[in-house]
């Protein structure tokens, strides 16, 4: 699903006048407020919430996709050893979903840093600039303001923080692999 469908459902249930708060006061609760789509405190907060619910199902499908990968002798030879099951998860399972986890980590961190439609869809970026990201601030000062010369400067303010998180990730990476690399050579 498009974060521009999930973004425009949540608007809708979140909106003061038609969702949850129209819902609970309908129901008799006249003080009840959930107004958070329109609350500066809470707006980024819908946001995160809205997002995290639409990428759920797909993590959920990575992860399951990885626990099927798993040989259903592992777990035989984990029960005739009497291992309990919550220590084959820690130290046999969350291993063996290593590459699924980075996998979606990795796609995660890309919708993360790429989420603009669920704001515009949502929020506009308000109330003010409660819900502002940095891919609306680069989209809103390219193609709204025509000041090419920010919207450049700030992508690449962006694209210097992704690789300064990604670099030592890839270092670990490669450290990693360089380590297993040098033991295979010795034995």
């Amino acid at each position: 699903m498009s974060f521009v469908a999930t973004g425009l459902v949540w608007q809708w249930i979140l909106n003061p006048e038609l969702g949850v708060q129209a819902v609970l006061r309908h129901m008799g609760f006249a003080h009840a407020h959930f107004d958070w789509i329109v609350s500066q405190r809470f707006a980024i907060h819908t946001l995160v919430i809205a997002t995290v619910w639409q990428a759920s199902g797909f993590v959920m499908a990575l992860t399951l996709a990885g626990l099927r990968g798993i040989d259903e002798e592992i777990w035989m030879a984990a029960r005739l050893d009497g291992i309990p099951r919550w220590r084959v998860y820690a130290s046999i399972v969350v291993r063996m979903l290593k590459t699924s986890i980075s996998t979606a980590f990795v796609l995660l961190f890309v919708m993360v840093v790429k989420l603009y439609d669920a704001v515009v869809a949502m929020t506009q970026g308000g109330p003010g600039t409660a819900s502002e990201v940095p891919g609306k601030f680069i989209m809103d000062y390219l193609f709204n303001r025509a000041n090419m010369g920010l919207a450049s400067a700030a992508s690449i303010v962006l694209l210097a923080t992704v690789l300064a998180v990604l670099a030592p990730v890839l270092y670990g990476r490669s450290r990693v692999s360089a380590m297993a690399a040098r033991r295979g050579e010795r034995t």
